[in-house]
């Protein structure tokens, strides 16, 4: 009975894709961020196939029966999936086919097919498919001496059946793959004002005679693979941690095949062939009733001159402490800062390098980088710093699942610019986001902090809400330093005056804050826990919230992802509340509050409450001292759990439903904090 007490990991991350797609509906949401709700959806799917539903396969073939803490093993769990998978992307595609399509044809934007062309149309599109297209095409046959080609994962193809024109009797399978580096939109010539588009695949199909001549085209189909990515890395048995890493990249384009997806109509035997070369059975096909991949939706998103369509433009703002001060070093001495992004600018996060790289006082300034963005300037600032004769020392880390390559380029460009790149902790992740500059000043050695929730990306931190504080306080600054001398040491860390690290301490201690509150409850007094994180995933982190609720400590969840807690049993966590907010801005922050007997505790941390974050990686969770910003961070809390319109509360069936208003007043939390600005959150006056 206890087994029914979690939710399964994958079931619950499949929950919040679908929060995701309830905003491709919400009439709320302007059209185009419609648009890129659908694509989200799409591109959440493939990295969900790609690294967890391949998992669930690798404990398959390996006979792996070992039951999860919700009660299922490999096998049922994958029948779960699927079921549940197929019905999320048949509701996809319903709302790009009977909403998405209408709405963008009032807008006068048309994707159109073959019959719906007019003349003048077919002679663009038969001009551009000869000047563009059929230059980079690579039609291919199969058969005795031409054997069924390594399709690349998640590439567009289209597959055939073509007969021999002199020989009826030859029945042969073909594919030709869809050219990524063409834009899978193509617009042509329309009158007015309205705006007209073919899809690629599309134009391609249209012209297959021309491709496969000699041939008589009797079927033809888009398909679609999704292969293992998940990187199998020896890091203890490795020599070159970068070599292995690329070796593990260039085998990521051939995993395994865990999804292939079709059109709705497509041949049997093109069907037959496609599962008997691929090696996968008719649970993994998707038959898709539309196009292939909504990602390029977000194509469409894109276009210029319908700002109308858009969410209004937003700008963050610059905080109240960071205003007419000549240094931000100044600034930070006089107290601590909180930023909350997006709501305020990551300007002063990028200054506070480019400041440091360039001031003759600073000695060395250390930092940790976990994903970071294509140009990056805090990257061409740490290189500066080097070359002006800084110490530089930078933890890259180059396990960044889907960054691994692009953080290696990063970290050979500071290498060569002077800088002490460290690429990793053997048998761990460094997650943790951690700035150090140290400064010699007049009154001796000093050293500024700035520790965060997100990473170093100054694009992601205009579209995920995260936190950031900068502090000069003695303790935080010590700590930063034991914590690089740790990574680049490989030492376990000295004891810390207020860091809480993993994968050292942060369980023991976290456990330990919830064991207070609940042994205060068994007292008489009042527990409170308030938790705000990507995900809730540790049974043991769930078991312990599950004793405190027994105990009568009250303990509200903000869970944006992955809730594996049942909330609402009787007996077990009747105290417990979780709500979940997908809007326009990616939910990130993670926010610990314990009311300890009324001398309140808040903690900021870069860690969720997963296995993976408590156990395999780098992390840092660090108190919050300041009073005001403990009121800034509690305001955050309340607001976010008032929130009425983008809120969904979890129940303990896991399903997922609107929050109740109830006469409740309208509050979108998001919204709010956009507004607040230097009028009320953070103000720290």
């Amino acid at each position: 009975m206890e087994q029914q007490n979690y939710i399964n990991r994958e079931l619950s991350w499949l929950e919040f894709n679908q929060r995701v797609l309830e905003e491709v509906s919400y009439s709320g949401n302007p059209l185009f961020e419609r648009l890129n709700f659908a694509a989200i959806v799409s591109s959440n799917l493939d990295e969900f196939f790609m690294i967890r539903v391949a998992s669930v396969k690798d404990q398959i073939l390996a006979g792996h029966d070992r039951r999860d803490p919700s009660g299922l093993n490999a096998e049922e769990l994958m029948e779960k999936i699927m079921a549940r998978a197929h019905e999320m992307v048949e509701e996809q595609y319903q709302k790009y086919n009977y909403s998405l399509k209408k709405a963008l044809k009032k807008e006068k934007i048309l994707i159109s097919k073959e019959k719906d062309l007019k003349p003048e149309q077919w002679s663009f599109v038969e001009d551009y498919f000869n000047k563009n297209i059929f230059p980079v095409l690579t039609p291919m046959v199969v058969d005795s001496g031409r054997p069924f080609p390594l399709v690349l994962n998640k590439s567009l193809n289209i597959a055939l059946l073509v007969e021999d024109k002199e020989d009826p009797n030859n029945i042969y399978f073909a594919t030709v793959q869809v050219p990524s580096v063409l834009s899978r939109l193509v617009e042509i010539p329309s009158k007015g004002d309205s705006r007209t588009f073919l899809l690629l695949e599309d134009i391609i199909k249209y012209k297959l005679d021309r491709i496969f001549a000699g041939y008589h085209i009797l079927e033809k189909a888009c398909y679609r693979i999704t292969r293992n990515a998940d990187l199998s890395i020896d890091e203890e048995g490795a020599e070159d941690l970068l070599e292995v890493i690329l070796e593990s990249l260039r085998q990521r384009k051939w995993g395994a095949v865990i999804r292939l997806e079709t059109e709705k109509k497509v041949d049997s035997r093109i069907l037959e062939r496609l599962l008997d070369e691929l090696e996968i059975g008719e649970r993994e096909v998707f038959r898709i009733p539309g196009p292939l991949d909504l990602n390029f939706l977000k194509e469409i998103a894109s276009l210029k001159g319908y700002e109308s369509l858009r969410y209004p433009p937003f700008e963050p703002m610059e905080h109240i402490a960071l205003q007419n001060q000549e240094s931000l070093f100044e600034a930070i001495r006089e107290k601590d800062i909180l930023l909350h992004h997006p709501y305020y600018s990551f300007a002063p996060v990028i200054e506070f390098v480019k400041w440091a790289a360039e001031d003759p006082r600073v000695l060395a300034i250390k930092q940790t980088l976990y994903r970071v963005s294509g140009n990056s300037p805090i990257i061409g600032a740490l290189a500066q710093a080097a070359e002006n004769g800084k110490q530089v020392t930078v933890m890259v880390e180059i396990k960044a699942r889907f960054d691994e390559r692009n953080n290696i380029q990063w970290a050979k460009r500071l290498e060569t610019a002077g800088c002490h790149v460290i690429y990793g902790f053997p048998g761990l992740k460094t997650h943790c986001k951690v700035l150090l500059v140290v400064r010699r000043e007049d009154d001796g050695i000093k050293r500024y902090v700035h520790l965060g929730t997100g990473n170093y990306n100054e694009i992601t931190a205009r579209l995920y809400t995260d936190l950031g504080l900068f502090t000069s306080n003695p303790y935080f600054g010590a700590d930063a330093s034991n914590l690089f001398n740790t990574i680049s040491g490989l030492s376990k860390p000295m004891d810390m005056n207020r860091f809480v690290v993993a994968p050292f301490e942060l369980r023991k201690k976290m456990l330990k804050l919830i064991h207070r509150e609940q042994k205060n409850a068994q007292q008489g007094k009042e527990g409170k826990i308030i938790a705000k994180m990507n995900s809730l995933v540790d049974k043991e982190i769930i078991d312990a919230l599950y004793e405190a609720s027994r105990a009568g400590v009250v303990i509200q969840l903000i869970v944006r992802g992955i809730c594996c807690l049942r909330p609402g049993i009787p007996g077990v966590s009747e105290n417990i509340s979780v709500i979940s907010i997908v809007g326009r801005f990616l939910e990130h922050s993670r926010i610990y509050y314990f009311y300890n007997d009324g001398n309140e505790n808040i903690y900021l941390s870069s860690a969720d409450m997963m296995e993976r974050n408590l156990d395999r990686r780098i992390e840092v969770m660090f108190p919050i001292d300041d009073g005001t910003i403990r009121n800034s961070l509690k305001q955050i809390l309340d607001i976010t759990l008032s929130d009425t319109e983008k809120a969904r509360k979890l129940y303990a069936d896991g399903t997922y439903k609107k929050v109740p208003k109830r006469g409740k007043e309208k509050i979108s939390s998001q919204e709010v904090f956009a507004t607040l600005g230097n009028t009320g959150i953070d103000r720290q006056e």
